[in-house]
């Protein structure tokens, strides 16, 4: 069967469901954005309130994982509530994490890797069963060189099925080694083509070492997605940590020249990249959201651009510092 060519929206903005299917999640100030009660029924509420402003509001495009606690349910009986069709929108999700925390805040364990084919089938068969018909892209979640799922002859025969079977295949990227998991995934050929469609990374003003890959991969045709474009709220007017405030000074001018949030700035420097096919926000509320969707009306100068560049931290900094991010 030939393959499907991933079609992404117009609109280059697309909702990431990692803040809005399970009760806790590593934003800064994630708490504050729920509900006052984080029981299923009030997230569920939750979740599709920020669906219905979403769609509102020209997105089309929704990314979703099994690791997201009930996010692909969420969307699923929102799809079925609103009489959605395939066709309506574009959906992605991933495979490769098992949430464990079971509804709770503070677990001890809040979700568990596993790049097995075992996983593989099981996770399919979860995803299809609430998604089925409107899966446009299955993404290996967080894909490393470490994990061996590159070399994994039944995981890469499992997802070359699912292609050949209409599904796009993609991967998401995570750690200082992006870039060389890109390349080598780049590499990946069944059936005499290219295993992966897409590709979802982690770009923003902090952290933009995989930008030269991800220009590679673009110009050999996957899709670029970004995610984390604030990194987890360190780009945003929430963080307000005293150590930060000296390498953030540049971000803050830019924002205030126009009059906008430094998450706008953020995802406007992301946008300005010609590879970038589309970027996700993580927005748990409306205002959030709105304020995400100003940088598709924010044109930044080149100045302005080399400027925002001076953020950039080492990797390995960023991903220790990631590392240490509190569930609330």
């Amino acid at each position: 069967m030939a393959d499907k060519r991933l079609m992404l929206p117009d609109n280059r903005i697309g909702l990431g469901l990692a803040a809005l299917g399970r009760p806790g999640y590593i934003n800064l100030g994630h708490g504050e954005d729920m509900p006052g009660r984080r029981d299923i029924r009030a997230m569920r509420e939750h979740c599709h309130a920020m669906l219905d402003h979403a769609w509102a509001r020209g997105i089309r495009y929704f990314d979703a994982a099994r690791s997201y606690g009930r996010a692909e349910a969420f969307l699923a009986d929102w799809l079925e509530a609103h009489g959605r069709r395939p066709g309506d929108l574009t959906v992605g999700s991933k495979w490769g994490y098992t949430y464990t925390a079971n509804w709770q805040v503070e677990a001890e364990v809040h979700e568990v890797k596993s790049h097995t084919p075992e996983v593989l089938e099981r996770q399919w068969a979860e995803s299809t069963g609430l998604l089925d018909g409107f899966l446009d892209l299955y993404q290996v979640h967080s894909a490393t060189l470490d994990s061996g799922v590159l070399d994994d002859r039944g995981v890469l025969e499992g997802l070359a099925a699912i292609r050949d079977g209409g599904v796009a295949v993609g991967l998401t990227l995570s750690g200082p080694g992006q870039a060389e998991t890109l390349r080598r995934a780049m590499a990946v050929e069944k059936g005499g083509r290219p295993l992966f469609a897409a590709v979802q990374a982690t770009w923003n003003l902090l952290e933009p070492s995989a930008g030269a890959a991800l220009a590679e991969a673009a110009d050999a045709g996957m899709a670029v997605i970004i995610k984390e474009g604030v990194a987890n709220g360190r780009l945003t007017d929430r963080n307000d940590d005293p150590a930060e405030a000296e390498r953030l000074a540049p971000l803050r001018a830019v924002a205030e020249r126009h009059g906008c949030g430094m998450d706008t700035v953020a995802l406007a420097a992301i946008l300005a990249r010609p590879w970038v096919a589309m970027v996700l926000s993580g927005a748990a509320t409306e205002s959030q959201l709105e304020s995400n969707l100003a940088a598709q009306r924010l044109r930044l100068g080149e100045a302005e651009l080399a400027e925002l560049d001076t953020l950039a931290e080492a990797p390995e900094t960023y991903w220790a510092r990631r590392g240490e991010l509190e569930w609330n």
